[in-house]
């Protein structure tokens, strides 16, 4: 009963304490001098973080219209509660440890910017020299609140909430920080090391691709899953909003990343749109090769799979290669989404297939067609002669699957011990909406628990 007790009070506890604590830290802002800055640059990159927040809303829908209806609840809030935990955690501590000053190249340091300390009065970011720092620190923000929201879809109709709660904070801290430090931060290992990642394939997609993976496997198989039942989709039109949430914010997303209004964000938003495109066709189009029919449900997949596989080579590869890659990444991952369907591995909504090989088929990619005539700073891969940079992205590769994935299974089992990470078999026969939130949805009405069950 006491161990019941302290679990329902220790959340709101933490977050008082933290409200308490943010009472004594000095208010630094210093918006006197901005000539430095560029007005353009600053007006994108706010529309851009915009932007890519709402990728967060559009991965709900994306995943809610394909659970069982007795969850999509449960699966929209745990994408947009992170906006709230991680948006909480960003300011305390999460900015410092992925851009503060760097500890071996592998984390920054927690104390150099601990409640945003001197982030609204800083010299601006070293790579982003024409925007505020704190600006800078917002975008980010939103990369990092999507990360522990696409783990959900492998984990979704079986996890406890307050459990996935416990999961992002500790992902957060100990999975995306270190592997943003490592990638972005100019003194990161892997930045010294030259791999590249324009906008996240391997700090966003290849980290929750992984960590979904480990969730999956710890959590095991749903009882609809072990008795090879097919589920419905909830709400296919929800996927389709999804979708187009989704890829609306994905130009903030890679475009963004350019951390300027100049060509070489118009050059990552047509790459961007162009692999989106050609993988949503090139998904369609394989399932009818193989006998289906084209589907909603294959297009809306497959042009989230060419968004991810264009992310770390958005601002490195050319228009005409972007088709190549998102072609080439849905038919990898349509191909990798067969053989699971085969397989016991009951991730729910192919998140490791869909944004773990896919984020892997990218930075393989911009190994292979990277080139400096689109963008100075890069490199040029196998494609143009340069093997070297070919092989540093497949250390880098290796580093963040190997990384990502063993640091995962060990937070989802360290959550586990602490509190049982899987709902009952009653809850999730009940779903979760009613078990986790005594709320239900059913194709846009609400029922009574009795009716709902039969539904």
């Amino acid at each position: 009963m006491k161990n019941s007790i302290f679990k329902r009070l220790m959340p709101f506890s933490i977050l008082v304490i933290i409200a308490i604590a943010v009472l004594f830290v000095q208010t630094n802002a210093n918006f006197s001098d901005e000539s430095k800055y560029n007005p353009a640059d600053v007006t994108w990159i706010l529309v851009a973080t915009a932007l890519v927040f709402i990728m967060t809303p559009g991965l709900a829908f994306f995943y809610g219209g394909m659970v069982h209806r007795k969850n999509v609840l449960s699966t929209m809030i745990k994408s947009v509660v992170a906006a709230g935990i991680v948006g909480v955690l960003w300011i305390v501590v999460g900015y410092s440890l992925c851009f503060g000053e760097s500890i071996n190249g592998f984390i920054g340091n927690p104390m150099t910017h601990l409640f945003f300390k001197d982030v609204m009065s800083s010299e601006p970011w070293p790579l982003a020299p024409t925007i505020p720092r704190g600006l800078f620190a917002f975008y980010q923000l939103m990369f990092a609140v999507i990360t522990p929201g696409l783990v959900v879809g492998a984990v979704a109709e079986r996890i406890r909430f307050t459990s996935y709660i416990l999961f992002t904070v500790l992902f957060s801290i100990f999975v995306y920080a270190p592997l943003a430090h490592m990638t972005w931060h100019p003194d990161g290992l892997l930045f010294q090391m030259g791999a590249l990642d324009f906008a996240g394939g391997t700090v966003v997609h290849i980290s929750a691709g992984c960590a979904a993976l480990a969730g999956a496997l710890v959590l095991k198989r749903r009882k609809v899953h072990l008795e090879h039942k097919e589920i419905p989709p909830a709400n296919i039109p929800y996927v389709l909003i999804g979708t187009s949430l989704l890829w609306f914010g994905w130009f903030g997303f890679n475009a963004g990343s350019a951390l300027a209004a100049n060509g070489l964000a118009v050059s990552a938003f047509a790459t961007t749109n162009t692999a989106a495109a050609a993988a949503g066709l090139s998904w369609m189009f394989f399932d009818v090769l193989r006998g289906k029919k084209p589907s909603v449900l294959g297009f809306c997949i497959g042009a989230v799979v060419g968004l991810v596989a264009i992310t770390p080579a958005a601002g490195f590869v050319s228009i005409h290669h972007s088709i190549f890659i998102g072609v080439v990444a849905a038919v990898i991952s349509n191909i990798v989404v067969y053989f699971k369907s085969k397989s016991s591995l009951d991730d729910t909504l192919d998140v490791f297939p869909c944004h773990g090989v896919g984020g892997m088929v990218g930075v393989v990619m911009t190994g292979i067609f990277a080139t400096k005539l689109i963008n100075g700073a890069g490199n040029d891969g196998l494609f143009f002669g340069n093997a070297a940079f070919f092989w540093v992205q497949i250390k880098t590769l290796f580093i963040a699957v190997g990384y990502s994935f063993i640091l995962s299974y060990i937070i989802f089992k360290i959550v586990n011990f602490i509190e049982p990470i899987r709902v009952s078999s009653e809850e999730e026969e009940l779903g979760l909406d009613e078990s986790q939130h005594s709320e239900n949805y059913t194709q846009g009405t609400l029922l009574s628990k009795e009716e709902f069950i039969a539904s």
